[in-house]
């Protein structure tokens, strides 16, 4: 059995997407502390100008005097703040409008657009579950119950990661700085704006879904 440690994403890179479909188990981290500037609340994705960073707005604390690198993620709020559910998703009708799969996929994706969620981490792994069943991938995606491990168990199940390595691509998986990473390859792929751009790599999985379709899992 092969395990990987991941971060939580927002509609996360093709990279992470990538974990999910080839590891036995994927733990996602919930007791990291937020970091921002990183895929836990941001995505980035293809347009006429170049790539495009979709932010989601968090909320600070109560007490607003503790900064937010101290939070886990798993408490984590999402701010209303700037009304950006209707900014981003202008913003992926203009950039993926004329996309060859966009109309096909645009009811499934609408409605994290339209529901409010208090939880960052409860949203992610929402949009984690559409997005494995739109790329018709299946994995077995488990919380670490401590920082970067899962809970020790007396009856040990199948699906256990406590008995062997771990990958950990949580250093590896974001958009600044990443560590290597020899597993992925940003192979090529049919973008809309490539004759203009050149081909962008390791956007959101959403670019990879809109362009290619059902073809996606070959990608992955």
């Amino acid at each position: 059995m092969n395990c990987c440690l991941l971060s939580s994403t927002y509609f996360g890179p093709v990279q992470w997407y990538q974990k999910l479909n080839r590891y036995d188990v994927c733990l996602i981290e919930q007791h990291d502390s937020f970091i921002k500037q990183t895929f836990r609340n941001r995505c980035v994705i293809a347009t006429t100008h170049g790539t495009q960073t979709l932010s989601i707005p968090i909320e600070h604390t109560a007490t607003g005097n503790m900064p937010q690198a101290s939070q886990k993620m798993r408490d984590i709020r999402i701010s209303d703040h700037g009304n950006w559910r209707h900014l981003h998703w202008y913003a992926l009708q203009s950039a993926y409008g004329e996309s060859p799969f966009f109309d096909y996929y645009v009811d499934d994706l609408r409605p994290f657009f339209e529901k409010k969620w208090e939880f960052l981490l409860d949203f992610n792994l929402a949009i984690t579950e559409k997005m494995c069943e739109l790329l018709d991938i299946r994995p077995n995606i488990q919380l670490t119950t401590a920082y970067g491990q899962q809970a020790p168990d007396d009856d040990e199940p199948a699906d256990s990661c406590r008995q062997t390595p771990l990958a950990d691509f949580r250093e590896a998986i974001q958009p600044k700085h990443p560590a290597p990473d020899n597993e992925f390859e940003a192979r090529p792929y049919y973008q809309v704006y490539r004759q203009k751009h050149g081909f962008l790599p390791n956007l959101s999985i959403l670019d990879l879904l809109f362009n290619e379709g059902n073809e996606s899992v070959l990608y992955l």
